[in-house]
């Protein structure tokens, strides 16, 4: 879907020449901080994007990404033949965001109202491990793991410094976990039992067992300020 036609009005809100206000102004719209954040593993074609964010109307995904590009925050690259599509992908300053995402969310995560039993998109899963990753319980721990979360494939490096993950085939990984990401997420942070998941066909392991058991007790939420 071209952009080239689709205007917005920009609209400054605040008059004021704080950097804060400034962040809003450029990614404070409703959606626009996620459609940012669904690109932080790659590029996605806009049908990909909106699969990611199902509350979001083609409307304003389109509109978002046009002021996201006009703001230097994305850009729009075409894939070489056979594909020949267009993808939207953060420029270098737009992927400059990933660690104020990472602030935000884990001092969003100690509010009493955040519900992490809300459906995940499979990059906010793979984000909020690089997030909620702790390098205590992780020690000398040097590991690849790999997801496969309905259509999206990713591979992860472990260790004590941090969690590295990117879009590929996890083959290869010292243990594979494949479910739907809520499920996923549900083991690492709701706690629920692997071997439940397991029995009621949600979830497959393959590799190292006890790689995989210790690897969903690394992510703690943060306490609640409250």
């Amino acid at each position: 879907m071209k952009l080239d036609k689709v205007t917005e009005k920009r609209d400054r809100w605040y008059d004021d020449a704080c950097g804060t206000a400034h962040a809003l102004e450029l990614i404070g719209e409703r959606w626009a901080l996620l459609i940012v954040r669904e690109m932080m593993l790659g590029g996605r074609r806009f049908g990909e994007l909106r699969a990611s964010l199902p509350g979001i109307s083609a409307n304003v995904l389109t509109v978002r990404l046009a002021g996201l590009e006009r703001d230097g925050i994305v850009q729009r690259r075409t894939l070489p033949p056979p594909a020949s599509a267009q993808v939207y992908e953060l420029t270098e300053w737009g992927y400059e965001a990933e660690p104020a995402i990472q602030m935000l969310g884990r001092w969003a995560a100690r509010s009493p109202d955040h519900d992490a039993t809300l459906s995940f998109s499979a990059v906010s899963l793979m984000l909020s491990l690089r997030t909620m990753h702790s390098p205590a319980s992780v020690a000398d721990m040097d590991a690849h793991i790999g997801f496969i979360l309905n259509d999206d494939h990713f591979i992860g490096h472990l260790t004590s410094a941090g969690l590295s993950v990117e879009r590929g085939n996890p083959a290869g990984a010292d243990v594979v976990f494949t479910a739907a990401p809520p499920v996923m997420a549900g083991a690492i942070y709701g706690g629920a039992p692997l071997a439940s998941l397991e029995g009621e066909g949600l979830l497959t392991i393959e590799g190292n067992r006890t790689l995989a058991e210790r690897f969903v007790t690394l992510f703690p939420l943060p306490t609640k300020a409250f």
